[in-house]
């Protein structure tokens, strides 16, 4: 039996008929819709036609990732907005979607220009990052293989860590790593903050030199595939203090619990408040102030949240993190955190590195 591509998903999800369709410009909602096109350029998607419109450069590149589209080639006087207006008068277009989240006023404004005045403009509201919530089985073995490989990268740099390396070595000699073992790329830029610097959420590594006594944060994540990693370790660069080993505990605790907690028909903020009522009952209320976790896919934060505010229910095939952290200003801080798949059942960490003190 053949799988429903993503683009019909689309079509269906809109109840687009042959003369309604939608202009997509968002790289990852084009890659996902097409299923594999990663240049630039324009996705035109009607009950009837799947085009893409792109330059010289993309053309080839376009034909053999997304061998189910036409691929259009813009050219003087005939550029994107005037390949969109021409596919709309060919298929008779009367409703046009469009991407109110990706295009600025004055985009919108030259495309609009473009285009027929008769067509109707509606918002596309986030359709395709909708579905793209819910993961295919496909899409979960790619994810699971980027996961595999940030894992992996945990064992690698655990026995390359040393006092008086910077921070930035950390995340030079990481991200390194990850290339080695078979990432496409890095998911976003390495989080590295080691000592006081662990109470910063999102750190930028810098010079400060690690040091014996330290707790090293590594927030980080492969790309594979089109899709993303994320994971979180917080490692002891000799014995640390009983301070942070506390710290230490209750994070482990609350992620293990939150991510014990992940199963279908859950609600979201019910997941995040389980973390974050135990780091509150063990004395660090207001040191946890961040979101429990996000959704991850082609992008690194999708949708759902795992956040009090969120009260989306989980279904099989959503992908999220789960990531307590405990943050002390001028002391330190830990975070630890998995990637988790929604199952029939309950939920599978595709994170594997373990999650116990390692002191290195």
């Amino acid at each position: 039996m053949t799988s429903v591509t993503a683009s019909e998903k689309l079509v269906q999800h809109l109840h687009l008929d042959a003369h309604s369709g939608v202009a997509v410009h968002n790289p990852s909602n084009m890659f996902y819709l097409t299923q594999g096109y990663s240049g630039e350029g324009v996705v035109f998607i009607s009950g009837r036609r799947r085009v893409i419109i792109t330059d010289f450069r993309y053309t080839e590149q376009a034909e053999r990732q997304a061998p189910d589209f036409e691929v259009v080639m813009v050219d003087k006087g005939m550029g994107h907005n005037q390949w969109l207006a021409r596919l709309c008068q060919e298929e008779g277009i009367t409703s046009l979607r469009y991407e109110d989240d990706t295009l600025t006023v004055r985009q919108f404004a030259a495309l609009q220009g473009a285009v027929d005045a008769t067509v109707e403009w509606t918002s596309l509201g986030g359709a395709p990052q909708e579905l793209r919530a819910v993961k295919t089985e496909a899409e979960a073995a790619i994810m699971r293989k980027a996961a595999a490989i940030t894992s992996a990268a945990f064992d690698v740099i655990c026995g390359k860590i040393r006092e008086g390396m910077t921070e930035k070595e950390l995340q030079v000699e990481l991200d390194f790593t990850m290339l080695k073992l078979g990432a496409d790329g890095i998911s976003f830029d390495t989080i590295i903050a080691s000592g006081e610097n662990g109470s910063l959420c999102h750190a930028i590594p810098g010079a400060r030199k690690l040091q014996k006594g330290d707790m090293i944060t590594m927030d980080y994540g492969a790309k594979f595939g089109g899709y993303c990693s994320d994971m979180t370790r917080t490692v002891a660069l000799g014995t640390p203090s009983d301070t942070m080993r506390r710290v230490y505990d209750t994070v482990l605790y609350a992620q293990q619990t939150a991510q014990d907690a992940l199963a279908p028909g859950k609600i979201c903020s019910d997941i995040d408040k389980i973390a974050r009522d135990y780091i509150d009952q063990q004395g660090y209320a207001g040191r946890f102030g961040h979101g429990l976790g996000h959704g991850v896919g082609i992008d690194i934060h999708e949708n759902p949240r795992l956040s009090f505010s969120c009260h989306e229910v989980l279904v099989p095939g959503m992908v999220v993190t789960v990531e307590p952290g405990v943050y002390l200003p001028g002391v330190g801080g830990v975070r630890i955190e998995n990637t988790c798949l929604i199952t029939e059942n309950g939920a599978e960490a595709l994170t594997t590195a373990p999650r116990h003190l390692i002191t290195l």
